[in-house]
């Protein structure tokens, strides 16, 4: 393994996928929010006004779609998109599986405020063998969940005729990845089948051995249900400044955003990602593979919005990331119908052993943060 090393604007690890740093060692993530404060956003809200009256409907009817979770960013989108712009925006959400009760608060928060809503819930032993398979196969704890918030959005759209559908932000720009998107609006389904997927629903759709029938809600649209409404699918963040405390701020006045009392396990911030017990296993397994985890992503974006300086991250990241998520184990056993032994033998299978050395049942960081 090459020598592992952090941005030194931020704490993105070299290990993070498709991350690239530039001379001065900054990543890509960081020289975009440089990059950010120079660029003359008017050019790409003149792109969105364009595109969304392309798009508005003249007779009340839905004209875009947005996937919400009753999270931050998802109502910010939207209440931009219907109070700012004067949009009509069909909410779409998938529910996941282990949904904690201040998600589910929270989205009812949300459609309260005043939003047209679908909530798709695929059948749930679908869902939980590809769920299962994929933390086993892929090291992802809810991929299942994760082909479903890239299909069916897509999958309404087209049952409704419509073509514009908005994400929130493009993470791989915003946080370090790819930069293929960073000055590009739309996408394919190809991009998001060979980045946001990693290839891999094919592989989870074998493992599970699940008909085609059982695969409904979790393949993209064909051509056929497309017909002639080119879908054109994009993300907000590429039309304004990202900024997810903004989002908070918004969904939390505007929408019911309520946080929770305690930070999140393996963070120190309590005000995202609150929908689902298993997203904190799937931060642990990032943490395992790679090296961070979810403080590291989070002081980063607090270092990139200049609300904290990077020995203060560092602090942190030191206390916070790597949290083995204990309060959800007995969850994560009866949903995958594994035994202790079984679930830990597939958190030992995704470490990165050139990172990690096992120490009294847990795995313990041989790195220092630099």
């Amino acid at each position: 393994m090459a020598e592992v090393f952090w941005c030194t604007n931020c704490l993105n690890m070299s290990t993070r996928p498709r991350i690239s740093f530039d001379a001065r060692g900054w990543c890509n993530a960081c020289q975009w929010a440089e990059e950010k404060k120079t660029l003359d956003w008017s050019v790409r809200q003149g792109e969105l006004a364009q595109i969304l009256d392309h798009h508005r409907s003249k007779d009340g009817q839905f004209d875009c779609v947005v996937p919400v979770s009753g999270g931050k960013d998802g109502s910010y989108v939207s209440y931009q998109l219907k109070h700012i712009h004067g949009m009509h925006p069909l909410a779409v959400t998938v529910t996941p599986a282990l949904s904690l009760e201040l998600g589910n608060q929270n989205l009812k928060n949300y459609i309260a405020s005043g939003f047209d809503h679908i909530q798709v819930s695929c059948a749930g032993d679908v869902l939980q063998a590809l769920n299962k398979f994929g933390f086993i196969h892929k090291g992802f704890p809810y991929f299942g969940w994760l082909i479903a918030i890239e299909t069916v959005p897509l999958k309404m759209a087209a049952k409704f005729n419509l073509s514009l559908i908005f994400y929130g932000e493009e993470g791989e720009t915003e946080y370090g990845g790819s930069t293929a998107l960073k000055n590009v609006p739309f996408h394919g389904i190809d991009f998001m089948r060979e980045v946001y997927l990693e290839g891999g629903q094919d592989l989870v759709f074998k493992e599970a051995k699940l008909t085609d029938e059982a695969l409904t809600f979790f393949r993209f649209p064909t051509e056929e249900e497309i017909g002639d409404n080119e879908l054109k699918i994009t993300h907000w963040s590429y039309f304004e400044n990202w900024d997810p405390y903004r989002n908070y701020l918004v969904a939390k006045e505007k929408c019911g955003l309520i946080e929770a009392v305690d930070t999140n396990t393996g963070t120190f911030t309590n005000f995202a990602q609150n929908d689902q017990a298993l997203y904190a296993l799937h931060a642990y397994m990032m943490y395992l593979k790679f090296g961070f985890g979810r403080a590291t992503q989070d002081a980063g974006i607090e270092i990139r919005r200049g609300a904290m300086d990077r020995e203060q991250a560092i602090n942190l990241v030191k206390f916070f990331d790597g949290k083995y998520p204990e309060q959800f184990i007995d969850q994560y056993l009866d949903y995958y119908e594994m035994t202790q032994g079984e679930f830990d033998a597939v958190l030992d299978k995704w470490v990165n052993r050139d990172l990690f050395e096992k120490q009294n049942g847990r795995w313990r960081p041989n790195f220092t943060i630099k």
